[in-house]
């Protein structure tokens, strides 16, 4: 799969502006970028912003309500928006970006489809009067109704069916037995929490995605692809990076846009996907 420029058939062409930079990384603004494209072009974006000033971005900054608003526009109707973000505490509080973005993409019409966890293995914010905390938030939007959805089936049943008789709790809180056929499957659909190694030499094997200072996991934005995409479709990234989710949109025959304003990051990425 090369490095082209196509258009896509569900924008059609009326000027220059309508042809996207399929399997391609753009160094640029993602705002000014996005603004010159069609309305319903893009299956699925995988993204995770800048948040709480908690890595330095060669002090470039991004305006959330804009980019948000850019890409209710750009999705097509039932494409998905996964949003991986966390908080920082500022003086003994939480700071809650996480929650006022998410609310922030419901005004401007996404449905917020699943508020998922980004569980870290082995890593941690150690701190001495509460919890460690190890996890993001991943939340999906969708734009109407998914369109797509690939369930991953990857979770060991330790029994083929439950223990005891089947119920179902009515609206007044009473117990009903259920009667339905129990199929036993030695694997089941994973759940909303999803566990990954971080840290160097999990995130990913490329030596060179470490100069980025803040990257996630590849198997994180391969699982989004798989499960929200199918093969063909256009994955976005308008803060890229590393090119993480762009690489992996195209070991998934997916096609891919990467967007990032700082130039050594897109070098980054490019060389990440050439190899």
């Amino acid at each position: 799969m090369g490095v082209e420029t196509v258009i896509d058939r569900d924008c059609p062409p009326s000027s220059l502006s309508n042809v996207l930079p399929i399997n391609q990384i753009v160094c640029g603004n993602h705002l000014t970028i996005l603004s010159s494209w069609r309305n319903n072009c893009v299956d699925l974006t995988i993204t995770s912003p800048p948040y709480d000033n908690l890595r330095d971005y060669k002090g470039y900054n991004f305006n959330f309500k804009s980019l948000a608003e850019q890409l209710y526009q750009i999705t097509k109707e039932g494409g998905i928006v996964v949003w991986v973000v966390g908080d920082a505490t500022v003086k003994g509080s939480e700071t809650g970006t996480s929650f006022k973005q998410a609310l922030y993409f419901k005004s401007v019409g996404f449905n917020l489809h699943d508020t998922m966890i980004y569980s870290k293995a082995g890593f941690s914010h150690p701190a001495k009067n509460r919890y460690h905390q190890t996890f993001e938030y991943m939340f999906v939007f969708s734009k109407g109704r998914p369109k797509t959805f690939n369930p991953i089936r990857d979770r060991k049943n330790k029994w083929g069916a439950p223990w005891g008789k089947i119920t179902s709790r009515a609206k007044d809180g009473s117990l009903k037995e259920v009667k339905r056929e129990i199929k036993n499957s030695e694997y089941g659909q994973r759940w909303n929490i999803w566990h990954y190694s971080t840290g160097k030499g999990n995130h990913t094997r490329d030596e060179i995605a470490y100069e980025h200072p803040a990257i996630f996991p590849e198997k994180l934005a391969h699982d989004h692809i798989l499960s929200w995409s199918n093969i063909g479709d256009i994955v976005l990234d308008p803060m890229c990076g590393s090119g993480t989710t762009c690489k992996e949109a195209k070991k998934l025959y997916r096609n891919y846009i990467g967007i990032d304003i700082a130039d050594e990051y897109c070098k980054i990425a490019q060389q990440r996907l050439r190899s």
